[in-house]
C-alpha cells in the first residue's frame, strides 16, 4: 500500500441511450468496475462516474419513429441500461445523462476557450444532404458500395467486408438510409478544430500517460499519415447542444460525449462534501484521472479528447486503458445463434457473479478480444467458484455450528500456511493495479487449490468422530474457514455479491484489503447457506434460446461435399502467435501428454500437449514455440486445454516442436 491514500477517478465508456446492455457492454463496465472496487478496498479514494450519452441524430430519428421527444426516449433507455448494470454489481458512484445543465455549461466554456485561443475556424464543407427529410446525413446514415472492394451495403465511412475508410462521398451508388433516394451533395459552413497543431503536445502526453503498447501501436500509424482537424459541428435538424452564437449549428456528440464524464463528476461534487471539482480537473491537478474504453474509440480518446482538454486549458487524464471486443464461442454475437445475448437475460437466467468472474479469468492489460465460450463458462464457473472456493467454506462451517455453537478456535491449526496466504496479497494487489485480472484469478485460484488439499489431508469429517481429536477439528476448520475469508477479500472486487454473503457469514461489516492480513478467531459465525449452485447446461440453453431471433434467421446456405479441402480464407482464420514454455510438467494418467503454461503476451494459457515422447519437462520451460492462439478451448478429462503448439514429425521420439529466435516476443504474430 502507498502511504497515503491516493485520489482517483475513474470512468467507463458511455452507452448510448439507444438501446440495451448486451453482454459486449458488459466487458468494460466490469473491468472498471473491479478496477475502482479494488482501489476502494485498498483504502484509497476512489470515485467511479459514468453517464448516458444522450445525443445524436439515432436519438433523434428513434424518438421520432416512436412518436416521443428526445427527452422522454433517452430519460427510459438510461433507467434501463442503468438497473441492467447495477444487477451486474456495476457500483456507479454517480450515472448521469450528458443532457444535463452541468454538461452544457462545460462545453461551451471548453469551446470559448478553444475559440478564443485561435484553435478552432470555420470552413464550408460538401455535405450529403437527404431532400425528402430536409436534413444532412451522418455518414453511417449512408450507405452504397465500397468503392475498394466493391461490396455493397457498406456504411458511408468504412466497409466491412475488406476494412477501408472513405468518406461518404466516394461511396458508389449511395442512399440515404432514412429515405432510401439518393443524397445530394450540399454546402454548409462547420467549426473545426485545429488537431493538426497539437502533435508535440499529444505525444508528450501519450508518453506521460504510459498507455498501453497496443495503443501506442495504433497511434504511431495516425501519427505517420498526418493528424486531420477535426469537424465539431452539425447542422440542424439535430439532438444536442446548440453552440454559442448560432441558431442551426449544434456540437458534435463526441465532443459533448467525453466531456459527460467531467459533467457527470461536477453533478457529484454538488452531491458531496468531500469532493473537490477543481482539484481533479485544473490543470495543475495532481489527483488521477483513468478512462476506461473499448477498442474502437481510442482514436477519439487518445487524440480529440486529450488534445482539447490541453487547448481550453484543463488537464489531461492520467492514463486510458482500452480492453477489445467480445466473441461468443469464439464468433461474433449472433442473434440468430442465440448468442446476441442481454445482459437483462443472463440476469434473468445466471447468476451475475459467475458473468463476471469468467470475465476476470479472461481480461489482461491490453486490446486483444476476449472470447465467452458457453461450454468452457459452465466448466470454469463450475470448478473455481463452485467446486475450488465456495467449497472450502462447505466442508468447514457446519462442523463449527454443529460442535461449537458457531465458536471459531482462538488458534489456527497450520500458522505457516495462513502466512503463505497473506504472503500473495501484494502480488495479487499489483496483478490488479497492472489489470492484469486473468493473472490475479489464477492466484487466487491456486491458493484455493492449496486450501482444499490442507482440508482433504486433515479430514475433519473423520476427525469428529474420534473423541480425542475434537479440539483439533475446530483448528482445522477456523483454519479452513480463514484460509476462505482472506480469498474472499482478495476476490471481493470480482465477485462482490458473493463476498457479501461471505462477510455475513463471518458477521463481519464490511471488509479492507488489510483485512486479510489477520485471522479472524474466537468469534462467532452464522450458520452456512450455500453461497452459490452449480451452473447447469439446461441454463444456458433457456438463455440461448431466449436470445434467438428465429423470425429473421436466414435459410441455411448448401454445404457442398466436404473432400477434406479448406480455403484459404480458413487458413487465415487460424491466429498462430509466439509462445514461451513458462512452466512444463507431466499429466498423471496420461502416457503422452505434458501440461505446458504459455505465455502468450497478453497471459498465460494452460495447454495439453502430446509430446512426452520427444521431449521431458525440465527441457521446454523457457523455450519460444510457436501456438495457436484462437482455438476453442477443450474440456479434456485432465482439465481444459486452451490452445496448441504446433509440432511435425512421425510420431514416438520423432516430433519437432516449431521454434522460433529467443528475441521473439511473446504474442507476437506468426505469419
Amino acid at each position: 500500500m502507498t502511504a497515503s491514500p491516493r485520489q482517483i477517478l475513474v470512468s467507463s465508456a458511455l452507452p448510448y441511450a439507444n438501446g440495451s446492455i448486451h453482454l459486449g457492454h458488459l466487458v468494460e463496465y466490469i473491468q472498471s468496475d473491479i478496477w475502482a472496487r479494488f482501489q476502494k478496498l485498498r483504502g484509497h479514494q476512489c470515485t467511479y462516474v459514468c453517464a448516458s450519452d444522450a445525443h445524436g441524430t439515432p436519438i433523434m430519428i428513434r424518438a421520432r419513429e416512436e412518436g416521443i421527444t428526445p427527452e422522454q426516449l433517452i430519460k427510459r433507455i438510461a433507467a434501463e441500461q442503468l438497473s441492467d448494470l447495477q444487477a451486474f454489481d456495476v457500483d456507479f458512484d454517480n450515472f448521469y445523462t450528458t443532457h444535463s445543465e452541468e454538461n452544457e455549461q462545460l462545453v461551451c466554456q471548453m469551446f470559448e476557450a478553444l475559440r478564443d485561443a485561435g484553435h478552432i475556424y470555420t470552413k464550408t464543407i460538401e455535405q450529403a444532404y437527404d431532400e425528402t427529410k430536409k436534413m444532412f446525413l451522418p455518414d453511417r446514415f449512408v450507405k452504397g458500395t465500397c468503392p475498394r472492394c466493391k461490396t455493397e451495403d457498406q456504411y458511408g465511412d468504412a466497409c466491412e467486408n475488406c476494412g477501408a475508410t472513405y468518406t461518404p462521398d466516394e461511396v458508389v451508388d449511395p442512399v440515404s438510409v432514412l429515405s432510401g433516394t439518393t443524397p445530394v451533395w450540399k454546402e454548409s459552413e462547420h467549426y473545426f478544430f485545429r488537431l493538426s497543431e497539437f502533435t508535440g503536445q499529444l505525444r508528450t502526453w501519450i508518453s506521460d500517460a504510459k498507455l498501453h503498447r497496443n495503443i501506442t501501436s495504433k497511434l504511431e500509424e495516425w501519427f505517420d499519415s498526418g493528424l486531420q482537424d477535426w469537424d465539431i459541428s452539425r447542422d440542424a435538424p439535430y439532438f444536442g447542444f446548440r453552440i454559442p452564437g448560432t441558431e442551426d449549428k449544434y456540437f458534435y456528440v463526441w465532443l459533448d460525449a467525453p466531456m459527460g464524464y467531467v459533467a457527470s463528476f461536477l453533478n457529484l461534487c454538488k452531491q458531496r462534501d468531500d469532493l473537490d471539482f477543481d482539484a481533479y480537473w485544473k490543470a495543475d491537478s495532481q489527483h488521477e484521472v483513468y478512462h476506461f474504453i473499448g477498442k474502437d474509440i481510442v482514436y477519439f480518446h487518445t487524440l480529440f479528447w486529450p488534445a482539447v482538454l490541453q487547448g481550453s486549458g484543463m488537464r489531461t487524464p492520467t492514463s486510458v486503458f482500452a480492453h477489445g471486443f467480445l466473441t461468443i464461442n469464439g464468433k461474433k454475437m449472433s442473434k440468430s445463434r442465440g448468442t446476441f445475448i442481454n445482459a437483462r437475460t443472463f440476469a434473468d437466467h445466471l447468476d451475475p457473479n459467475c458473468l463476471r468472474y469468467y470475465y476476470a479469468a479472461k481480461l489482461g492489460p491490453g486490446m486483444e478480444d476476449i472470447d465467452l465460450n458457453l461450454e468452457d463458462f459452465v466448466a470454469r464457473v463450475n470448478s473455481d467458484l463452485v467446486g475450488k472456493l465456495v467449497n472450502i467454506a462447505s466442508r468447514c462451517a457446519g462442523f463449527i455450528s454443529k460442535n461449537y455453537a458457531g465458536e471459531l478456535s482462538t488458534a489456527l491449526d497450520d500458522p505457516a500456511l495462513f502466512a503463505e496466504f497473506v504472503g500473495e496479497a501484494e502480488a495479487i494487489a499489483s496483478a490488479y493495479e497492472a489489470r492484469e485480472f486473468s493473472k490475479a484469478m489464477r492466484s487466487a485460484m491456486a491458493l484455493a487449490d492449496k486450501a482444499n488439499r490442507y482440508i482433504e489431508q486433515k479430514k475433519p469429517w473423520l476427525m469428529v468422530k474420534d473423541a480425542a481429536a475434537i479440539d483439533d477439528v475446530q483448528a482445522v476448520c477456523t483454519q479452513g474457514l480463514n484460509l476462505f475469508r482472506t480469498l474472499m477479500i482478495y476476490l471481493t472486487p470480482v465477485i462482490p455479491d458473493l463476498s457479501g454473503k461471505a462477510r455475513e457469514l463471518f458477521n463481519e461489516p464490511e471488509w479492507q484489503w488489510d483485512d486479510a492480513m489477520t485471522p479472524l478467531l474466537g468469534a462467532n459465525i452464522q450458520k452456512f447457506k450455500p453461497l452459490l449452485t452449480r451452473v447447469e447446461d439446461k441454463q444456458i440453453k433457456a438463455m440461448v434460446e431466449q436470445s434467438k431471433d428465429t423470425g429473421k434467421t436466414p435459410a441455411p446456405a448448401a454445404v457442398p461435399a466436404d473432400n477434406g479441402m479448406i480455403s484459404i480464407d480458413d487458413f487465415m482464420k487460424v491466429d498462430l502467435r509466439v509462445a514461451r514454455i513458462e512452466k512444463a510438467e507431466p499429466v498423471e494418467g496420461a502416457d503422452k501428454l505434458l501440461q505446458l503454461t504459455l505465455n502468450l503476451g497478453e497471459g498465460e494459457r494452460n495447454v495439453f500437449a502430446g509430446i512426452k515422447s520427444a521431449y521431458s519437462a525440465d527441457e521446454l520451460v523457457g523455450r519460444q514455440v510457436i501456438a495457436v492462439a484462437n482455438l476453442q478451448p477443450r474440456k479434456m478429462r485432465f482439465g481444459v486445454s486452451e490452445g496448441m503448439v504446433l509440432a511435425a514429425g512421425p510420431g514416438g521420439k520423432d516430433v519437432f516442436l516449431l521454434s522460433v529466435d529467443d528475441g521473439a516476443e511473446p504474442g507476437m504474430r506468426v505469419k
